[in-house]
């Protein structure tokens, strides 16, 4: 029978995955003004994981943050899982198209607010193909992203404040 032996990479991505998953969690419990409407704090660990380790890393750490955390609350497979995993996989997609374009690359604002504002878009598309296909809810679309785009803005500022404290990555 062959070992399977963790490596440090492993135990990092574990790390980081944990730390996004508390902050998903901690967040589910503050109130929401409008339904999908959230800081996405737990983005922030996405984002300076995508700076500091690549997108490869964030990948893990955002997929995982999604499963893990739908298991713990009790929404996996539900609607709410649903819209969480195509906003994230929307945003991972868009961030590593971003990490390839041509010339100095966006920066924590940069990235966080491509990140935001495609999450939310997937989200708003999910719920609209799959849940709510009402005219009516095309009302709300400029609500949720003026939103997307304002977390966006501030969960960018902490990542750049974060990543002065973090280890340089590969």
């Amino acid at each position: 029978m062959k070992t399977l032996i963790a490596t440090r990479e492993d135990y990092l991505i574990a790390w980081l995955a944990a730390l996004a998953v508390t902050i998903h969690i901690a967040e589910s419990a503050l109130p929401t003004p409008l339904p999908g409407v959230k800081p996405g704090l737990a983005n922030v660990v996405t984002i300076a994981v995508l700076m500091r380790f690549g997108w490869r890393t964030a990948v893990w750490v955002g997929l995982l943050r999604v499963l893990a955390g739908s298991l713990l609350l009790g929404t996996f497979l539900s609607p709410t899982f649903v819209l969480s995993a195509s906003g994230a996989v929307a945003s991972l997609a868009v961030l590593g198209l971003a990490i390839h374009l041509p010339g100095r690359g966006f920066g924590p604002l940069g990235y966080s607010l491509l990140a935001a504002m495609s999450h939310m878009a997937a989200q708003f598309g999910a719920a609209y193909a799959l849940f709510i296909p009402h005219p009516a809810l095309l009302h709300l679309l400029p609500v949720l992203m003026t939103a997307a785009v304002l977390f966006g803005i501030v969960n960018g500022i902490i990542v750049r404040s974060l990543l002065k404290h973090l280890p340089q990555g590969h």
